[in-house]
């Protein structure tokens, strides 16, 4: 080894952060995921955000920063199936703190992955009082108030639960028919986001990773031919929330002693590594009025990672003109790293792209 590169080997040793101009953006972010699904908390460096409620400030985000939200998602700085969050003021001082989710096609109203990671983050970062052996988190989503509860034992996390938004069924039994598929049944059902629930069984398909591809495809053919069919798709209260979120194969276990499996493509053909917590909620309406599941009984369901939720029914009441229930979802967030993403003006990328 030479003299020069020794005294250059030193040098880089020495100096390890860049001086970044101040012409660029920075934003600092802590990535995590629940279940493999990822969620990165955006925390620094975006532009401040306006509006009054919740709902407010996801319409502000989607007109003036929705660059960023390409940004962040995109490559080279993420991927297809990255998901983010922003953390805002609540609607009102009961609330912890507001939620907004970002994703590949814009801002979902749900999330109960980021529920779960984001419970998670809270008590590691001490942004709430922490107690053992349960902490109890109130977060504004856009549909609405989510009460989420950490198990934590010697500071640490071991768990999460939360209780959703009012979830209910809106139809049952309905029909589509497809080229390539033919008829296929659907369950209609909302849990802070409505889903079309397919039985994937009946269509010959395995929720395995060996058919990501073909239950992408499969899964926005449902979803584009529930979208223009005459099925009403509208929420009781708020207009804003009155859109279908994606498609939902339901099958049979793979893993030993789980009773079900839940593959869901959501947005523009994102697959959930997790089980979908938004998801598993509507489920809970769905097996509910089937009389599949009662008030207090729980029903494990796996992910195409094989991550595992755990799914019940905390009570009834009624939303509007529908008979919901409140569910409750469980699972564990797990964080992965800390970053901080620059924004070069002159990068011809700087607002990402797809390859897929």
């Amino acid at each position: 080894m030479t003299q020069n590169n020794t005294k250059t080997y030193q040098k880089i040793l020495s100096v390890k952060k860049l001086q970044v101009p101040s012409d660029w953006l920075s934003i600092k972010t802590i990535d995590m995921h629940t279940g493999g699904e990822p969620l990165r908390v955006i925390l620094d460096g975006f532009p401040k955000i306006e509006g009054g409620s919740v709902l407010e400030a996801r319409h502000y985000v989607k007109k003036n920063y929705d660059y960023l939200r390409k940004a962040l998602m995109f490559e080279p700085r993420g991927h297809a199936d990255m998901y983010g969050c922003l953390l805002i003021p609540p609607n009102d001082e009961d609330a912890d703190f507001g939620i907004l989710f970002l994703h590949n096609e814009g801002y979902s109203t749900m999330c109960g992955h980021a529920i779960i990671a984001i419970t998670t983050l809270a008590v590691a970062m001490g942004w709430v009082e922490v107690n053992e052996p349960e902490t109890m988190v109130k977060i504004d989503a856009p549909c609405g108030r989510i009460t989420s509860f950490a198990k934590v034992k010697n500071g640490k996390v071991e768990g999460v639960y939360f209780h959703g938004v009012p979830s209910f069924v809106v139809a049952f039994d309905q029909t589509i028919e497809l080229p390539g598929l033919g008829k296929v049944e659907y369950d209609l059902a909302y849990g802070g986001a409505f889903y079309a629930y397919v039985n994937a069984n009946k269509l010959g398909m395995e929720l395995t990773p060996e058919n990501y591809n073909l239950l992408i495809r499969k899964g926005m053919d449902i979803k584009r031919a529930v979208m223009e069919s005459r099925v009403n798709i509208k929420h009781p209260f708020e207009e804003d929330l009155s859109f279908l979120y994606g498609t939902i194969f339901i099958g049979g276990p793979i893993s030993e002693g789980i009773d079900s499996r839940n593959v869901c493509i959501f947005a523009e053909g994102e697959v959930d590594r997790c089980p979908t917590g938004s998801g598993v909620s509507g489920r809970m309406s769905i097996h509910f009025g089937k009389n599949e599941i009662a008030v207090g009984e729980t029903m494990t369901i796996e992910s195409i990672t094989g991550s595992v939720f755990k799914g019940s029914v905390v009570r009834t009441e009624q939303y509007g003109q529908f008979e919901a229930v409140i569910p409750q979802v469980e699972g564990t967030a797990f964080i992965t790293g800390q970053h901080e993403f620059l924004i070069d003006p002159d990068d011809p990328f700087k607002e990402g792209f797809f390859l897929r």
